[in-house]
């Protein structure tokens, strides 16, 4: 099944500088992360029938166009359910349907001609991935990049959830990746266990550094990272902030959301 891209230049935080919107299939196909109206995805949109429009999470550069893309070409627009509210002030648009993780929508006659929705949570609350047709590739949104690493700052993200997510794609091992932003990820797992390993490592430079004393966000924050972090400092706290929330939930230090203190051995 064909699975077409446009980088598409927004407003974004990623070193890419864009969002990668994604076309699944051809005779009633899917309009994924519509980021921005350009007239390359006007192109892209036009040699398909498109028939559905989701994204992969309502972060606001994936969402720009929605409401757009929507009034071109009837297509019906899917929000996840239970999420509809933070759709529509993402996007401006009120949803034509509601999906839950397990939705599986048809594309063409065929028995493989379909994508089921995965929940893919921890980068945001409400992101999920997208499997073409059974153990085809995923449209991952903002689960995994192929250089670099993903942040997952607190309170909107949640790195337990997010590790998880590592884990089940890994498990799942699908031939390729589209990520939301930057080169297609035809290594998944290799990808998946650089990044997993990439969070371990953050984490136990988070929990080294309470144990040696720090307690105060600002205070792990020095301890946990060696390179300068010059416009990029506000998502490095945030993501030290979700590390603190996982390693306290697990039991491994305490922390109130100011303060945080290693625990005692008995």
């Amino acid at each position: 099944m064909d699975v077409a891209s446009c980088a598409v230049p927004v407003s974004t935080r990623a070193p890419t500088g864009d969002t990668t919107a994604y076309l699944i299939g051809d005779d009633a196909a899917i309009l994924v992360d519509p980021a921005a109206q350009t007239s390359s995805l006007d192109e892209l949109v036009a040699d398909r029938s498109v028939e559905h429009i989701l994204v992969t999470h309502t972060h606001p550069d994936h969402v720009g166009a929605v409401e757009t893309y929507a009034d071109t070409t009837g297509a019906a627009v899917w929000a996840r359910r239970g999420r509809t509210t933070r759709f529509q002030e993402a996007t401006g648009c009120t949803p034509d349907r509601e999906f839950t993780p397990g939705t599986e929508l048809s594309l063409g006659d065929g028995d493989d001609e379909f994508v089921r929705i995965r929940d893919a949570p921890g980068h945001a609350p409400d992101h999920v991935a997208l499997e073409v047709g059974d153990g085809g590739p995923i449209v991952c949104g903002d689960c995994a990049v192929r250089e670099g690493s993903v942040v997952v700052g607190a309170p909107e993200g949640d790195m337990r959830a997010y590790v998880t997510t590592l884990r089940r794609l890994w498990a799942m091992d699908p031939p390729i990746l589209y990520p939301g932003h930057g080169p297609v990820i035809d290594a998944p797992r290799e990808t998946l266990e650089r990044l997993l390993a990439h969070r371990a490592r953050r984490e136990q430079r988070v929990l080294t550094a309470v144990e040696g004393g720090a307690e105060t966000l600002d205070e792990i924050l020095a301890a946990a990272y060696e390179k300068d972090l010059s416009g990029v400092r506000d998502l490095a706290r945030a993501t030290v902030r979700a590390h603190l929330d996982k390693l306290a939930v697990e039991g491994r230090l305490a922390w109130d959301g100011a303060v945080a203190r290693a625990r005692r051995s008995d």
